[in-house]
C-alpha cells in the first residue's frame, strides 16, 4: 500500500473515531435523568453518573412523616439513577458496541440496567 494513502485512510479513521467520541460525550451530557414519585411529592434529578442535582418537594410532602418522606426521597433517587444508568448504557452502547469495554462500563451499574 503506497505510505500516503495508508497515512490519509489512518487519519480518516482518527477523525471518525474523534467524531464518535465527540457524540458520545455530547449524549452523557444529556443522559441524566429525573424521577418522580408515584403521587408527585418528590422528584429528584441526577446526572448521567447517578450524582443527585436536585430534589424538590411539593407541599404534599410536608404532610408525610419524616420516616416516609425520606424513605420516598432515597427510592425516587434510585429510580432517577435507574433511568440515567439506562441511558449512560445505551449511549456507550452506541459508542463501544457490545462487547467486554462496554461489560466494563456498565458493571457498576444496577441490576435492572445491565
Amino acid at each position: 500500500m503506497d505510505p500516503a494513502q495508508w497515512l490519509a485512510d489512518y487519519r480518516g479513521r482518527l477523525e471518525q473515531v474523534a467524531h464518535q467520541a465527540r457524540q458520545a460525550s455530547a449524549g452523557l451530557a444529556e443522559a441524566g435523568a429525573s424521577a418522580t414519585s408515584p403521587r408527585g411529592e418528590v422528584t429528584v434529578t441526577v446526572n448521567a453518573g447517578g450524582v443527585l442535582g436536585d430534589v424538590a418537594l411539593t407541599p404534599a410532602a410536608r404532610r408525610l412523616d419524616v420516616d416516609t418522606l425520606a424513605m420516598l426521597i432515597v427510592s425516587t433517587a434510585r429510580e432517577a439513577q435507574r433511568i440515567a444508568g439506562a441511558r449512560m448504557a445505551e449511549v456507550m452502547a452506541g459508542y463501544l458496541g457490545e462487547g467486554e469495554a462496554l461489560d466494563e462500563v456498565t458493571r457498576h451499574l444496577p441490576e435492572a440496567v445491565r
